[in-house]
């Protein structure tokens, strides 16, 4: 008789488990996290290795390209071309800050504005601090 007890207490104990987890997959994510808010928190995605690599490559093409208008005094409209190559520079430096995730001021994008080299240096700094290079 004891064997009977035994089985039916097992199966009891069986059963009454089954029951509790098939009710605890059965509920949405939000109540099973209700108690546990900082599991709902998800990191933001790392950026994409290949649109970084292909902004590094865009800006080292774009220093370079300002780089050789400097030494060529023989250019034809010499101030335009490196205030054109200037202004997509900083375009692309405050993108790379985005991708980053560091602050930026969003100046707007009209003729005759440009980033102040105090504001180029900065992020070009804080790109480079963290392992950008072009």
């Amino acid at each position: 008789m004891s064997w009977l007890l035994m089985v039916w207490c097992a199966t009891a104990c069986t059963v009454a488990a089954a029951w509790w987890v098939l009710r605890r997959a059965g509920r949405p994510p939000s109540h099973r996290t209700t108690s546990r808010p900082h599991l709902l928190r998800r990191r933001p995605a790392p950026p994409d290795p290949l649109a970084t690599l292909a902004l590094q490559v865009r800006l080292s093409e774009l220093a370079a390209e300002m780089r050789r208008i400097e030494a060529d005094p023989d250019v034809y409209a010499r101030a335009h071309h490196y205030l054109a190559v200037q202004g997509a520079y900083d375009a692309l430096l405050r993108e790379a800050c985005r991708l980053t995730g560091l602050s930026v001021e969003d100046a707007p994008l009209r003729a005759g504005f440009r980033t102040g080299d105090d504001e180029r240096f900065r992020e070009e700094l804080e790109l480079s601090a963290r392992g950008w290079s072009w």
